[in-house]
């Protein structure tokens, strides 16, 4: 499989790529230590989302990686995809922020680890219809790129029997989370019916969230059967640096979900 490129002039970009990449280029020091922290985790000891849930508790990746093709749309600094490398399987990493490219680049040197890093949008991928066996974002594009434009994509790049994986922040927590960097409430602070598009007073970011039956109707619609659909709970005395959610919070309601899918064959 070649290493793919893709090609976006930014003036040609929808406008929440354009302002998520140059937010994310801005924000990219910030993970650079959570990202050499998450290359050093050995097969068997990866864990997710703010709360480091354990693999070994969710499960979320196949027992057998050998030769599969991978995609990790949104990779950030790709340590999932590290993660996917060591267990032997083929992964390409697609970002839309060189300066978190630049990072995992550099992590790949010095873990000896090679595989394709493609800076681009994650909603139009610059490789062939079935090229992948498995899609797979935590907190990528599954959160920063459209869902009806990025699950279509998915859907295009897996094979039949495919499998795609996210992670992203619980709907019910984006209904409670206020519009400034605080952390979610008990309050319902914006309707469930046409959540979609996400703004912030405090950054120039765009993020996305969709109700479970929206999510359920994108999905079907792009050729995928739901498998599972995870709640997180935090573990007794997990911490998190995650501003917008507290432990106390996370106890009570979940504040991340995993959505599991199939393509159709």
């Amino acid at each position: 499989m070649g290493d793919g490129v893709v090609v976006d002039a930014a003036d040609e970009l929808p406008d929440h790529v354009r302002r998520n990449r140059a937010q994310w280029n801005a924000w990219a020091a910030d993970y650079v230590a959570n990202g050499e922290r998450n290359w050093r985790r050995a097969p068997g000891s990866e864990s997710w989302g703010i709360w480091d849930i354990p693999e070994r508790d969710v499960h979320l990746l196949p027992d057998d990686l050998a030769g599969k093709d991978t995609i990790e749309l949104g990779c950030g600094t790709a340590y999932v995809s590290a993660w996917l490398a060591r267990r032997g399987a083929r992964p390409v990493g697609v970002d839309n922020s060189e300066a978190q490219l630049a990072t995992a680049r550099r992590l790949q040197a010095e873990h000896h680890l090679e595989f394709p890093l493609i800076h681009g949008n994650a909603e139009q991928v610059a490789y062939p219809d079935a090229s992948f066996d498995l899609a797979i974002s935590e907190y990528g594009a599954s959160i920063w790129a459209d869902p009806h434009a990025w699950v279509a994509e998915a859907g295009r790049l897996l094979r039949p029997g495919g499998r795609l994986v996210f992670l992203i922040n619980a709907t019910l927590a984006m209904l409670c989370m206020p519009d400034e960097e605080r952390p979610a409430t008990n309050q319902l602070l914006r309707p469930l019916r046409g959540l979609h598009r996400l703004e912030w007073s405090d950054d120039d970011s765009v993020n996305f969230a969709l109700s479970a039956g929206d999510w359920i109707r994108v999905l079907r619609r792009n050729g995928f059967d739901v498998d599972d659909l995870i709640e997180l709970y935090p573990a007794d005395g997990a911490t998190t640096t995650f501003p917008y959610i507290t432990a106390d919070w996370a106890r009570q309601w979940p504040s991340e979900e995993i959505w599991v899918a199939t393509k159709r064959r």
